[in-house]
């Protein structure tokens, strides 16, 4: 159903454009991120699929492809800002702008607090949170520059209410929330549209 909103609501403008509307999703390799590039390629949108692990990504690839979809792939950290910023000027050249950004990218390591490594906090906060930052900042100039676009961070319902053995992914699923409440308000006199989606666990 968000997938179709979302196409829905972004080919209104597509009469005034040259491009094709642009869906890029980070963690496109596997589970959700695939399923939704799935989804969004079935619906006519050119797919660009991001994620770290390029052999997941590739079979994302390959699916979408094999049901004579559009999508075009790229490996990227996306807690490397450098990188980020260099992935924003690569599918600007080689595919056009993003219409559609979908922060997906993120891990949920499940284990009491007092289990949680250094390593592992660190590694969800700098996915979870800082890779929503770096995208949005290295994305919006573009949609900016068009007067059109739509920026989407999948949060969770973790994002809403606490839940035993997921203190740090908690922590990270309410500052993503927060970050798209005060984009939003950022935004609210420009004509770029945020999302934020809280869904429930998926594998």
């Amino acid at each position: 159903m968000v997938c179709q909103e979302l196409v829905t609501s972004s080919t209104v403008y597509r009469s005034s454009y040259s491009c094709l509307l642009h869906l890029q999703i980070s963690g496109a390799g596997h589970g959700m991120g695939r399923e939704m590039a799935l989804r969004f390629g079935r619906l006519g949108a050119v797919v660009i699929a991001v994620d770290i692990n390029p052999a997941g990504n590739e079979e994302t690839f390959k699916m979408i492809k094999g049901e004579k979809g559009k999508i075009h792939k790229y490996e990227c950290d996306v807690t490397d800002r450098a990188a980020v910023f260099k992935l924003a000027e690569k599918v600007s050249k080689e595919v056009g702008d993003v219409t559609i950004l979908v922060n997906n990218a993120g891990i949920m390591p499940c284990k009491p607090i007092l289990k949680h490594s250094e390593k592992e906090i660190r590694s969800e906060v700098d996915i979870n949170v800082i890779g929503n930052l770096w995208m949005i900042q290295a994305f919006l100039p573009s949609m900016l520059e068009n007067n059109h676009g739509h920026i989407v961070a999948m949060s969770s319902m973790a994002g809403k209410m606490g839940l035993r053995n997921l203190v740090p992914y908690c922590g990270t699923k309410y500052a993503a929330r927060g970050i798209m409440e005060a984009l939003a308000v950022e935004l609210y006199e420009d004509p770029r549209d945020t999302t934020g989606v809280c869904t429930s666990f998926s594998a």
